[in-house]
């Protein structure tokens, strides 16, 4: 932990209600290298997320010239507070945004209001790119890095509610005022080992709007079928179609709507009236009748007639003639991931070595950095060109000589 980082998360709280006060507390930090945030936000009972806190702090020793520099609490529930000086941070280049595991602060603020926050570091992923493993939790960099205990127990409460407790506030500015240390560290380790281009490529995805786009006629992708019938495969994509409308216009899980096995049964039984409905053993009691129930009739309909078939997805990559070239490109991506620290999903996944195995390479594994670490060999290795040696407890890559 830097010597000039300290446990201040009891020091310099207040909670932001007013937009001047707000517009001060950015003001600040416009003039700061850069800021801490996170959010807290409830999502059991809507389709988009209800944001509830944002926590956000300053640099040690910031202009304020107090120890522990300036950490806040950002109320967006109180009445009349406008986040547009927040967004206009956001929009502020100089000024570098710390999030950790963004992903999902990112999407509220994209629903909310169309904004990114530009330039963007994510801890989690510049972790992953530093060797401290897949998909590392905040609090493991707490631990390791700015060597503080952490208190999770306020983690799943209502933060809806007002007023907050103290534990409640306690631990929402320790999720920014800890990561002061860890961005300060993790960023100084990606300028020695010239890793931060890397981190660059992967949060160009996260700033990427269409990473929270979800459009209805593609929401059958993500339901799990096991048939690939195309015509099967029309009726899911129609109910998938119509229950993602409906959710996202009511601002409702898709659950509340219909969940998955429901709507695999429907597909399965292609119900044509509400007395069809009242068979179905998985459908919740207000599907029933009514808006869903006249939705979902209409979308078996047209899965059932249309003439634009959907095509199915492909057999599993890599199965079963390239099984053994995927397995041996799961030992080169073990032995590669370890010999540059990195946590080796960050690289490939499981999916992504049987793809690669069975002829695909329009793939991230095989451009980009991962290309430099991984992938350059991971299609030497599939073309017969390299081959895999165990020597000394290790796995090295030896060149396979060019008949003549």
């Amino acid at each position: 932990m830097p010597a000039n980082v300290k446990n201040d998360q009891k020091h310099n709280i207040r909670t932001i209600t007013t937009t001047a006060e707000l517009a001060e507390f950015c003001k600040l930090a416009k003039a700061q290298p850069y800021v801490t945030l996170d959010t807290e936000f409830l999502r059991e009972r809507t389709y988009y997320s209800k944001l509830c806190l944002i926590q956000a702090a300053l640099p040690p020793a910031s202009v304020t010239r107090t120890p522990g520099g300036v950490a806040v609490l950002i109320d967006p529930l109180a009445e009349g507070l406008s986040l547009e000086p927040l967004y206009d941070l956001f929009r502020h280049k100089p000024t570098v945004k710390v999030f950790h595991a963004a992903r999902q602060d990112l999407e509220i603020f994209f629903h909310d209001a169309g904004v990114m926050p530009d330039p963007l570091f994510d801890t989690q992923i510049a972790a992953m790119v530093c060797g401290f493993g897949e998909q590392v939790g905040y609090e493991t960099l707490v631990r390791k890095i700015a060597r503080q205990p952490l208190d999770k127990s306020s983690r799943f409460t209502d933060w809806s509610h007002r007023p907050l407790s103290d534990a409640q506030a306690s631990y929402a500015l320790a999720d920014v005022t800890h990561l002061r240390a860890i961005y300060e560290f993790l960023s100084a380790q990606l300028e020695k080992t010239g890793r931060a281009p890397w981190l660059a490529e992967e949060v160009a995805v996260l700033l990427n709007p269409e990473t929270y786009i979800t459009r209805p006629e593609d929401a059958w992708e993500r339901v799990r079928t096991r048939s690939g019938s195309p015509r099967f495969l029309a009726v899911v994509r129609e109910l998938a179609r119509f229950r993602e409308t409906y959710a996202q216009e009511r601002d409702i899980p898709r659950a509340r709507v219909f969940k998955d096995d429901a709507l695999i049964e429907l597909a399965s039984t292609r119900p044509l009236t509400e007395g069809d409905l009242a068979k179905s053993r998985l459908l919740l009691r207000d599907a029933r009748r009514g808006e869903i129930a006249n939705g979902i009739l209409a979308a078996v309909k047209v899965g059932v007639e249309t003439q634009d078939l959907p095509k199915p997805a492909p057999e599993e990559p890599g199965r079963p003639g390239n099984a053994a070239l995927a397995e041996l490109l799961r030992v080169l991506l073990k032995a590669k991931a370890d010999a540059a620290g990195v946590a080796p999903r960050l690289i490939a996944s499981a999916s992504d070595l049987d793809a690669i195995a069975s002829g695909a390479r329009d793939l991230p594994a095989l451009a980009g950095w991962r290309a430099e670490v991984f992938g350059n060999d991971a299609l030497r290795l599939a073309a017969g060109e390299i081959a895999l040696s165990a020597q000394n407890g290790s796995v090295r890559v030896v060149p396979v000589p060019i008949a003549s």
